[in-house]
């Protein structure tokens, strides 16, 4: 066999071997959120912080049928009630205690109230605070940003320096003057067709939705959302400045295709990456705000329960019924720490610089 026979025969097996095309354009072409997904996936903290927030939904939505009791139900004659199991693990002597009934499973507050109720009943609280303000700093920090950061010079000068204005005063504290004047403005009894009457009846909607009695969440998601945007806002405009020269987007330009085309199609999808991790990262805040909000007295009105509000009241007895604080306490930290574990995972998994690896 000849040298031009052999090497004949190689070419030919090599290319009866080789992968079609359409196959090596597939191997080489992934997609960017599937890959990020796969990461995500790989992540067993962010696993974990999804099937927690999962759950914490799902008891929100079926509070009726989880909870034993209703909030609001309550027996006086058992006011301060300790499970018998609990007071076993408590400090002290169990006689101390003024009540030890197993009706209860987690206990009873001060006005005999299932204390395991009125945190399931909590979450319907907690969590619409952080989506509603995750979804408000999503859509109106995006298109503050990217219109500041598009077309820049004076519209971007004026916008940002809104954003500062606002940012000179502490946040927390402007949400505070904010929920006391809605508060003093709003609520309580108004006249039919006034401002005040509008605003009180789409709060009975809103709560009604949440499946509260009462609460007042309008106030508290006014409050939130006002605030909320800011910081997205100036990270929508830093990506956008640092994206809008680029080679892709001039060439767009140059094609024709108009601003809003340019920022839906070609600017945004490389930016949301951030924007969506910076999200998701700021709820465990916004959930903070409403528990310290319910905490000081300016958050849900009586009698619908707040994480705050429960650790408020039982911290006047902490030590002799320290439960009454650890129980509302425990279920704040493990949402704390569902939210930040799934934020750590989607910034691993959506980081290009992390692409391709395991």
């Amino acid at each position: 066999m000849t040298k031009q026979d052999a090497a004949a025969r190689a070419l030919a097996s090599e290319h009866k071997n080789a992968p079609a095309s359409g196959e090596v354009g597939q191997q080489k072409v992934t997609n960017l959120w599937v890959d990020a997904l796969y990461r995500l996936t790989r992540n067993r903290a962010a696993v974990l912080g999804l099937v927690l927030i999962v759950l914490l939904v799902l008891m929100s939505t079926f509070a009726p049928q989880v909870a034993p009791m209703h909030y609001t139900a309550g027996d006086s004659t058992h006011n301060n009630s300790v499970p018998l199991w609990l007071a076993k693990l408590m400090p002290g002597n169990m006689e101390t205690y003024a009540q030890i009934n197993n009706l209860y499973v987690l206990g009873s507050d001060y006005l005999g109230r299932d204390l395991l109720s009125r945190v399931i009943y909590g979450t319907r609280v907690s969590l619409p605070v952080g989506f509603i303000g995750a979804i408000t700093a999503l859509l109106v920090g995006l298109v503050y940003g990217s219109l500041s950061g598009y077309y820049g010079g004076k519209v971007d000068n004026i916008m940002m320096r809104i954003v500062d204005i606002m940012y000179a005063f502490p946040t927390m504290l402007l949400i505070i003057l904010m929920m006391a004047f809605f508060k003093s403005s709003f609520g309580g009894v108004a006249q039919p067709g006034s401002l005040a009457f509008e605003f009180n009846r789409i709060n009975r909607i809103v709560d009604r939705f949440l499946g509260l009695d009462s609460g007042g969440m309008l106030f508290i998601f006014m409050g939130i959302g006002l605030t909320a945007w800011m910081g997205i806002a100036r990270l929508a405009r830093g990506q956008i400045l640092s994206l809008k020269e680029k080679e892709f987007v001039l060439a767009s330009r140059m094609l024709g295709a108009r601003d809003g085309r340019i920022i839906w199609r070609h600017i945004l999808p490389n930016i949301i990456g951030p924007i969506l991790v910076s999200v998701t990262l700021a709820i465990p805040g916004y959930i903070s705000t409403e528990v310290f909000l319910s905490f000081i007295g300016l958050g849900v009105d009586p009698p619908v329960p707040s994480w705050g509000s429960m650790i408020s009241e039982g911290a006047k007895t902490l030590r002799s019924y320290p439960h009454h604080v650890l129980l509302p306490a425990l279920f704040l930290a493990i949402t704390m720490f569902a939210f930040n574990f799934l934020g750590d995972g989607l910034r691993d998994a959506l980081d290009p610089r992390m692409r391709g690896t395991k």
